[in-house]
């Protein structure tokens, strides 16, 4: 009897060493999942730029680094429209349409995308209107690989 005793007491240790739980973490779901999420954002970053389409000048200048708080854009196409963020605004309603976004922004950065074609006159009236509208910090818009005048 102490022999049946002992093989089944070996019986139910054996089982017990079979049902333990694996103490390693299956990581290729994560990197499945992870993966994906990836492709979705590298599709939809393009999209999240500003979609007026505007022939933007080349200079030499580095972009600016980026903020926690979605910049305003003001944009100046080359048929004359003003656009900020995407909304055409008639040149008499831009001021207060400024103020009223200013009111409600923490940071006083505005971004100006202005078309090449346009007079440097029409550029800088637009500039004062956005300095009268609250905004001291703007922004000007180019594209890079423009001339670099001698410099690296």
């Amino acid at each position: 009897m102490v022999q049946a005793g002992g093989s089944a007491g070996r019986r139910g240790r054996r089982r017990a060493r079979r049902a333990r739980p694996i103490a390693e973490i299956n990581v290729t779901p994560f990197v499945d999942v992870m993966l994906v999420l990836l492709i979705i954002f590298m599709v939809a970053a393009p999209l999240l730029t500003a979609g007026v389409p505007v022939a933007l000048p080349r200079t030499a200048a580095t972009a600016l680094p980026q903020e926690a708080e979605p910049p305003l854009t003001v944009t100046l196409t080359a048929d004359g429209l003003v656009l900020v963020q995407d909304v055409e605004t008639a040149e008499g309603a831009l001021i207060p349409q400024l103020r009223s976004a200013a009111a409600g922004r923490a940071d006083p950065r505005v971004y100006l995308r202005a078309d090449g074609a346009l007079p440097y006159e029409r550029v800088a009236q637009v500039m004062g209107a956005l300095n009268a509208g609250g905004f001291t910090d703007i922004g000007l818009v180019t594209e890079t690989g423009g001339p670099a005048f001698g410099g690296e």
